[in-house]
């Protein structure tokens, strides 16, 4: 997926939140499984995630949601190449449930 597509947010999800979101989780997937990546990265710009890489993804949202909306004396601060917040994360997971996939 092109740069272009993310800032026009004209890429296979259609949604700003879901492009940047999905843009990261790419990256960061190609760095611990290139196939893995390779594999969602295909069914991403054919506009069809496999469940495997739907359910990556969800996982991967939630486990790196980093704007908790806490302040330091009341939970941690999850540091990270995006910042996601909890809203960011059910925009994702609604993305998936709404294209079929149980999340």
């Amino acid at each position: 997926m092109s740069d272009e597509h993310v800032r026009q947010g004209t890429g296979p999800g259609g949604h700003p939140t879901v492009e940047r979101l999905v843009a990261a989780w790419l990256e960061e997937t190609e760095r611990h499984d290139s196939e893995a990546a390779g594999e969602a990265r295909d069914g991403w710009e054919r506009g069809a995630l496999s469940e495997r890489a739907a359910q990556d993804l969800a996982t991967w949202v939630t486990a790196r949601v980093t704007d908790t909306g806490f302040g330091e004396d009341e939970g941690p601060y999850v540091p990270g190449p995006v910042r996601i917040t909890p809203s960011d994360k059910e925009t994702v997971h609604a993305w998936l449930r709404a294209r079929g996939h149980s999340v």
